[in-house]
């Protein structure tokens, strides 16, 4: 599975970002779909997954309320809605997929990562 991740960029704080991932070489309905984030200095964390149906979702406690994660089979694609944007959310994100029924948080529970986005919040 090559996963390509896009849509980040810079934006000002309060303002949004939709990130999207799409997956080719194998279907990815099968597979867990998770994003994580890195900041400079900081360990990699998982930000939001959703199992391979979509029906079991998990957000990291900051983003609660801000950010949805969504995912369209047909298009081997999921994205990560990101609202209400604050400059602590500055990062690279990466998107990554196991073949699992259920999602984790750690990353080494992932196979395949996509190459990063970078996402920059300005105050």
């Amino acid at each position: 599975v090559q996963l390509q991740a896009s849509g980040g960029g810079l934006v000002q704080a309060g303002g949004s970002l939709r990130l999207s991932c799409a997956a080719s070489g194998r279907t990815s309905s099968n597979y867990v779909m998770s994003w994580f984030r890195q900041a400079p200095g900081k360990e990699r964390e998982a930000v939001s997954c959703t199992n391979s149906v979509g029906d079991s979702t998990y957000f990291l406690n900051s983003v609660k309320g801000r950010f949805t994660i969504s995912r369209d089979n047909a298009k081997n694609t999921v994205y990560l809605q990101m609202n209400s944007l604050k400059p602590e959310d500055t990062a690279v994100y990466y998107c990554a997929a196991t073949r699992s029924i259920h999602w984790g948080t750690s990353a080494g529970q992932y196979d395949y990562w996509g190459q990063g986005t970078q996402v920059t919040v300005s105050s």
